[in-house]
């Protein structure tokens, strides 16, 4: 049994008996790392030396963390929240050198909490994918079957956690990317209320749709992550000035009385059989702890994909100008003047998918088209806003599926943009009204995990982490492990 197989409580207070050591945990995520990792590529840039240096200073303080539960544990970053000193590339070959001058704010607050950072994890470049196949540098698998994508864009995040390299991750969610990923993984990824967490020092890619959330085996895990991630930041002016609560207390395992609403189009056309039973099996398990569910509609979710694919490719097109070959990051040697530069940079710097997405949203952005699809677009995504908020009108949270399938094989879908898009047709719309859903295992089809979305109101975490922990503790799948 893997020291991993605990949750974070247990191993707090295995810590404070004397019957393990920060050193320990360490050692088991890096033998872990050394057992797997060629099989499932999960990271981009290793610590080993800093961490396990780290590890001993802890062990001598472990005394004064009785009341600090993650204290020690280790956690896996994903390659786009800047570390101070540690490489940080987003997965591209324009930031192959980046090491940043300073930590990203939620870095910070793991810091005050003293976990213990392993390594910087793999993504799809600029976080612009659904599969982890767009990284500059490997391709992330699917721990459940090595021939399968992880799912993205934070895969590697994922992939870390369900295969026992680490404890939990963090990872970034622009239309699903934490959702998705754990689903395809048979893990909980949570994306919190647009604001609840700070994004100062994420690299952006859509800046109104971005949002870090925590990656984790249990939902208990999940919600002490969240605690220490959470709250108001002076340095990102969209972060929000709402108090924090006690998300623990929210796992009571109690749901009676509680009203859930099923979108017909979230198990409808391009949804996989066995995905949509298995919702309707999760529906049973919660009709049978005291809830009620009730099908009802999201009529604007059917234009989410279009409305999504603009608005995140034109912020994009705004957000990576930046990247430019002057200030930092990779530069050409094949330019002979300022316009060269720009030029020669960003061709060799970004990979395709990024540049399809600047493509697109410069287009989107320009004069004689702004109206008909910037500005059309975001008119929309209000109309997809309101569609929540009539919903949580009458209705608690709204459940269905993560993704329409399972994982799918890597290579399947990389010449097809469009089918690789679809992927994101359940989670784009929890993004587009900023609202929180988090994505727990809830079954699996021909051996590989399936997920249940839970969407919340604004800013209630605690009522989703009510859900989700006691459909967890009611059900077992999450205690299957893959076979590496």
């Amino acid at each position: 049994m893997s020291l991993f197989d605990h949750k974070v409580s247990e191993l707090h207070d295995l810590l404070h008996k004397k019957e393990i050591s920060i050193t320990d945990l360490v050692d088991e995520s890096y033998k872990r790392i050394h057992e797997v990792e060629n099989k499932v590529q999960a990271f981009l840039t290793l610590d080993e030396e800093n961490a396990r240096t780290y590890a001993k200073q802890l062990d001598d303080a472990i005394s004064n963390s009785e009341n600090n539960v993650l204290f020690g544990m280790p956690i896996g970053i994903k390659d786009n929240i800047v570390t101070k000193g540690l490489r940080t590339t987003a997965a591209s070959k324009i930031l192959e050198n980046f090491d940043p001058i300073y930590d990203a704010t939620v870095i910070q607050k793991l810091k005050a909490t003293q976990t213990v950072t392993i390594g910087k994890l793999n993504m799809d470049e600029f976080a612009m994918g659904s599969s982890n196949e767009n990284s500059s540098y490997k391709v992330t698998r699917n721990p459940w079957d090595t021939d399968r994508v992880p799912g993205g864009s934070s895969g590697g995040s994922a992939a870390a956690v369900a295969s026992g390299e680490v404890l939990f991750s963090l990872g970034s969610d622009t239309g699903g990317s934490i959702r998705q990923p754990a689903a395809f993984c048979g893990v909980v990824g949570l994306k919190p209320t647009y604001g609840r967490v700070s994004r100062f020092g994420l690299i952006a890619f859509a800046s109104s749709l971005d949002q870090i959330g925590p990656i984790t085996r249990t939902v208990e895990d999940n919600a002490y992550l969240l605690q220490t991630i959470s709250g108001l930041d002076e340095m990102d002016s969209t972060s929000a000035n709402v108090d924090v609560p006690n998300f623990l207390s929210s796992l009571t395992g109690d749901v009676k009385g509680l009203k859930i609403a099923v979108p017909k189009e979230y198990l409808g056309e391009g949804v996989n059989e066995e995905v949509r039973q298995s919702v309707l099996e999760a529906l049973k398990v919660l009709e049978g702890l005291g809830a009620t569910w009730e099908e009802v509609s999201l009529p604007h979710s059917k234009y989410a994909l279009a409305t999504y694919y603009l608005l995140s490719s034109s912020e994009a097109s705004a957000n990576l100008a930046r990247f430019d070959g002057v200030r930092y990051g990779y530069r050409t040697d094949n330019a002979s003047n300022l316009l060269e530069l720009y030029k020669q940079t960003r061709s060799e710097g970004f990979g395709d998918e990024v540049k399809r997405r600047i493509m697109l949203g410069t287009f989107a952005l320009s004069s004689g088209y702004y109206d008909a699809y910037y500005k059309k677009a975001q008119k929309v995504r209000t109309l997809i806003k309101k569609d929540f908020e009539d919903v949580f009108e009458k209705y608690d949270v709204i459940v269905g599926p993560t993704t329409p399938t399972p994982a799918f094989k890597i290579g399947e879908n990389t010449k097809d943009p469009m089918t690789m898009y679809a992927n994101d047709i359940l989670t784009i719309p929890v993004n587009l009204a900023g609202v929180p859903g988090i994505s727990v295992p809830c079954g699996f089809s021909e051996g590989l995990p399936l997920g249940l979305q839970i969407i919340g109101k604004h800013f209630d975490e605690g009522t989703i982490y009510r859900v989700a922990h006691a459909f967890e503790q009611a059900t077992d799948h999450h205690k299957k492990k893959p076979q590496l």
